[in-house]
């Protein structure tokens, strides 16, 4: 277990330098995406079950949904526009 519980720390510290050094928004959100499922199987590990599945439910699904949902709006909005000064 403890092999396991060591690979996992290390799988979540480098997918969260992933989540910080991605560059554009959509690489971003599938990296927070990636984290949030990390750290799902770490509370899994942990034996924190209701924690793990808060963290599937929210961090991999809803959270970048949104966000992906939040980054397409701001694309339509910068469409260009005719004759408005």
């Amino acid at each position: 277990m403890s092999v396991l519980l060591s690979a996992l720390f290390l799988l979540t510290a480098v997918s969260g330098t992933g989540v910080a050094l991605s560059r554009t928004p959509r690489q971003q959100v599938l990296a927070m995406a990636v984290n949030g499922m990390v750290l799902a199987l770490l509370f899994m590990a942990l034996q924190a079950p209701d924690v793990a599945f808060a963290e599937v439910a929210v961090g991999t699904v809803a959270l970048p949904l949104l966000f992906l949902v939040v980054l397409a709006s701001t694309k339509m909005d910068r469409s260009p526009r005719g004759g408005d000064p």
